[in-house]
């Protein structure tokens, strides 16, 4: 039951973008349409998914003060997590070179849409922000930080799919000049982040 609330948790309240505002830059510059903004939430969600239970791991018999202690009492003081950023980074780079690669494979023409975007999923705020937010809220199991990484990963693309269906309507809506463009977007994905929370019964 813990694992489902975590899962539902970091799908709608603690949304990647609704509630912490990461991953904006690809949020909003590939939210244009439907087709390429799903292509994307999908590879985010997959990096997110396999970065985090990778990098879980990393944390818990790795990097943390005592998780060498399993080599020997000698390294039972070890304490390594002065290298997480970099740990975590390089797994996060090594995972979206593999999406990169995959994409460009079976699916060309998403490759060409995504364009820049894709390779950048390795300095998405939200990719590591999923990966520190894991640190912090030190999950007893890998269990539960996978659950944490996909449900992280599907909100993001819950937002960024909503955001695109939404801008794809307002092209043919009578919207102000001063507003078209990113300042309708603002306006939306702020409403959007109080619609989920507020849905949920959250106290803001």
């Amino acid at each position: 039951m813990e694992t489902l609330n975590i899962f539902v948790k970091s799908i709608f309240i603690d949304n990647m973008v609704f509630a912490y505002f990461l991953g904006m830059c690809s949020y909003l510059a590939v939210s244009k349409n439907v087709k390429t903004a799903m292509g994307l939430g999908l590879a985010v969600t997959f990096v997110l998914a396999i970065t985090l239970p990778v990098n879980y791991l990393l944390e818990n018999f790795v990097l943390k003060a005592g998780a060498l202690s399993w080599l020997g009492e000698g390294f039972a003081n070890v304490d390594l997590s002065f290298l997480s950023f970099i740990m975590f980074i390089a797994v996060i780079a090594s995972m979206v070179q593999l999406v990169e690669m995959v994409v460009e494979k079976f699916a060309p023409a998403l490759y060409a849409s995504l364009g820049i975007f894709l390779p950048l999923i390795a300095v998405n705020c939200a990719i590591l922000g999923g990966s520190l937010f894991m640190q912090e809220k030190a999950f007893p199991n890998i269990i539960q930080a996978t659950a944490y990484g996909v449900g992280s990963g599907l909100g993001w693309l819950l937002a960024i799919v909503g955001i695109a269906a939404i801008r794809e309507k307002l092209t043919y809506s009578d919207i102000p000049a001063p507003l078209k463009g990113l300042g309708i977007t603002f306006i939306v994905t702020g409403l959007m982040g109080i619609a989920f929370m507020s849905f949920l019964g959250i106290k803001l």
